[in-house]
């Protein structure tokens, strides 16, 4: 007899219509029972549209179906009516994600803590995916410290689309489309905002960018689990969530949150990259500054890949300081190797059908 676990895993199989993210993951697929080959399963929808709700019961009905051992599958849709309040969980309600047109995957990059490097790894893993052939664009969701304009040495003010529907148009360097608050501001000015302000900006950059065809659209998250990382969760379907550390446990105490944070919302997790792992002294001995292992250690105990170890390399804070990432102005070297490699990674996970 099939187990619920066993149930679960193959309606992963199930995409929700229009999106790249399954039903599952999704959050609405409720109570799940097993009981002599019959399976019965409830699917709660935000959305009233009989179209959806007629694809999304044949769907489940026949991956259920192909299950060994399953005889009877019965799937109830439970949909709110016209008019009718709309519950949160689930991507077609108006306050649910929105799916941007011409964006294919959306990638969130936090850390939950700062000072980890959260940033030059959204940078340098931009680059490195746009050096693989992908159109990239990265956006800095870091409203009160933007620091991708100076790491990406964009200066510069977006101008406007003309005619039709006003849209920013994203600046560009490097191959990577950007946006940032930081080309909003004069100079050292502050943002000084409550968290309604932050949401709707958020919104913005994601809705009102005319950021064109993209195969991948970075987003360098804030430190924290408050109102930006919950505006982007609300505004756009995320595909994934990288996770950036170091080793210490002062920081992977913090990480942890983050991951729980990406739980919550259905986020999946890609995996998780430790940055400044060690440092290669001039005579050649390895030293690890901040300890070692142990971000792979948390990702084996949280259940996620481990997607590599960035070491500290002193022309990853040159280029960042000036403009040029190491995967761009040292491409040959180790650091940018390992961002070569962890983007390998991000495209063959999210060309993997669903587990």
């Amino acid at each position: 007899m099939p187990s619920e676990n066993e149930i679960l895993d193959a309606l992963k199989g199930v995409k929700y219509p229009g999106y790249s993210r399954d039903i599952v993951s999704f959050g609405i697929v409720k109570d799940v029972s097993v009981a002599n080959g019959a399976v019965s399963i409830a699917i709660h929808l935000t959305s009233a549209n009989a179209e959806i709700s007629g694809q999304i019961k044949s769907d489940c009905e026949e991956v259920i179906k192909a299950v060994d051992g399953v005889r009877l599958a019965h799937v109830q849709v439970v949909q709110p009516t016209e008019g009718s309040p709309t519950q949160p969980g689930g991507p077609a309600s108006d306050q649910a994600p929105q799916k941007t047109p011409g964006i294919a995957r959306v990638i969130a990059v936090a850390s939950g803590k700062g000072g980890v490097g959260k940033s030059t790894v959204s940078v340098n893993l931009a680059c490195a995916l746009a050096k693989r052939g992908s159109s990239i664009g990265l956006l800095d969701c870091d409203i009160y410290g933007p620091s991708i304009p100076l790491m990406m040495g964009v200066n510069g003010r977006p101008s406007v689309t003309e005619g039709g529907e006003e849209k920013l148009v994203p600046l560009e360097n490097h191959g990577v489309k950007l946006m940032s608050m930081g080309f909003l501001l004069q100079d050292d000015q502050p943002v000084i905002w409550r968290g309604p302000m932050i949401m709707r900006t958020i919104q913005q950059f994601v809705m009102q960018v005319d950021w064109g065809e993209l195969d991948y659209l970075l987003v360098d998250l804030p430190p924290g689990t408050g109102d930006a990382q919950l505006s982007l969760c609300q505004t756009v379907p995320l595909d994934g969530g990288v996770i950036v550390t170091t080793p210490q446990e002062a920081s992977l105490g913090v990480v942890r949150k983050g991951i729980e944070m990406f739980r919550k919302v259905n986020v999946p997790i890609i995996g998780m990259i430790e940055n400044m792992s060690y440092f290669i002294a001039p005579g050649g001995d390895r030293v690890e500054i901040f300890g070692y292992g142990g971000g792979q250690d948390e990702a084996a105990r949280q259940g996620v890949p481990f997607l590599g170890e960035v070491p500290l390399y002193t022309e990853i804070r040159k280029g960042g300081d000036n403009g040029v990432p190491v995967v761009v102005g040292e491409s040959d070297s180790p650091p940018a190797e390992v961002f070569g490699q962890i983007a390998q990674q991000l495209e063959e996970k999210l060309a993997a059908p669903a587990e």
